[in-house]
């Protein structure tokens, strides 16, 4: 009986103990952590999704506008650039590894913007259906990535603010003293967004 009342006294301890510590938030750090980590990998599957469209988008303008090949040679140097720069969740925290990839992907938007103005001269273009879905599921991805973008900055945001205040702090220096701040955009996820191009007639 003893024994018993021993061992059921222990576990209520260890319930009460556990649940006093998960209502302190000793494990809102590396939860926020993975929710950052989860949100960067949404991220990372937009722009990787507007890389892959880049290919097909730049073999259908060149048959309809050849000779613009410093527009479409500077989208192609973008793409190629964009995968040469990959950012793992381990660097989150790496100031001058986000902002190259950040920077790479600002080459890239810059690129695909100027393509898309180019393409203005090009009624045939415009009006060929293939182009037209290339460039719809474009404007899609840019919207899906600013989504993305804005999700993360907050994810980060709750995470460094976890790490900055009360008793989070205290948490990270007992539990979690490797956990560093994250990296964040330095602009608004509207910014990424490509321009929007008009499919009907002029006036």
């Amino acid at each position: 009986m003893s024994f018993t009342f021993k061992t059921l006294a222990r576990g209520v301890l260890v319930a009460a103990l556990s649940a006093w510590l998960a209502g302190c938030g000793v494990n809102d750090i590396p939860a926020y952590e993975e929710a950052a980590k989860a949100a960067w990998a949404q991220v990372e599957n937009q722009y990787q999704r507007r890389a892959d469209l880049v290919p097909n988008l730049v073999e259908t303008v060149r048959a309809y506008a050849a000779h613009e090949r410093e527009t479409l040679q500077a989208v192609v140097d973008a793409r190629s650039r964009v995968g040469q720069v990959q950012l793992s969740p381990d660097q989150l925290s790496d100031p001058e590894a986000f902002k190259r990839f950040e920077e790479m992907q600002r080459g890239l938007t810059g690129a695909l913007s100027r393509l898309l103005v180019v393409v203005e001269q090009y009624p045939d273009l415009k009006a060929n259906q293939n182009f037209a879905t290339l460039q719809a599921q474009l404007e899609g991805t840019e919207n899906r990535i600013s989504v993305a973008r804005r999700d993360f900055i907050q994810a980060v945001q709750r995470y460094n603010t976890e790490l900055r205040t009360f008793p989070g702090r205290i948490w990270a220096q007992i539990l979690y003293a490797d956990a560093r701040p994250m990296q964040t955009f330095t602009s608004e996820p509207s910014t990424a967004q490509a321009p929007r191009v008009n499919f009907g007639t002029r006036p």
